[in-house]
């Protein structure tokens, strides 16, 4: 796989019968899912799940999501997706994924999101919590800065 960037938190599935449409390949929607899926186990893997988010009434929303669909995938695949956090400022942050077809490391989906802590009980945007911030901010992944000539 050639990730787009360095060390991917990456979840597998397996496409079924069920996530295949009438044009006989994984309907979108499922990728939308895919996503949602692997955001959450990289969260849950730094150390947030969804008790957190309820006891901190504080969440992070999709504001923005953008998915490049590049090729399909059909029944019986296994993807791989990989998912990083790009920025974590405070108030929002920047998830990044790649999805893969395992068997002949083809690209099928790139997609970013990105998010704005709420608070649960209101649904207003709030600063994050330190807690969020301390498990974030360091799992944040860059694109390496290339030099130019001097």
């Amino acid at each position: 796989m050639e990730w787009d960037l360095p060390r991917p938190f990456v979840w597998p599935v397996t496409v079924s019968a069920e996530q295949v449409d009438g044009l006989r390949h994984a309907n979108n929607a499922e990728y939308v899912r895919w996503c949602e899926r692997a955001g959450w186990a990289h969260s849950v893997e730094l150390g947030l799940d969804v008790t957190d988010y309820q006891e901190l009434d504080r969440g992070m929303a999709i504001r923005h999501a953008e998915y490049d669909y590049i090729l399909a995938a059909r029944e019986g695949d296994e993807l791989l997706f990989g998912t990083w956090l790009t920025k974590v400022d405070g108030l929002t942050i920047t998830r990044r994924f790649q999805g893969f077809r395992a068997s002949d490391r083809a690209l099928v989906l790139r997609a970013q999101w990105q998010m704005v802590c709420i608070e649960l009980s209101s649904g207003r945007p709030r600063r994050m919590p330190a807690a969020f911030r301390d498990v974030y901010a360091p799992a944040v992944v860059a694109p390496a800065v290339v030099a130019g000539p001097s």
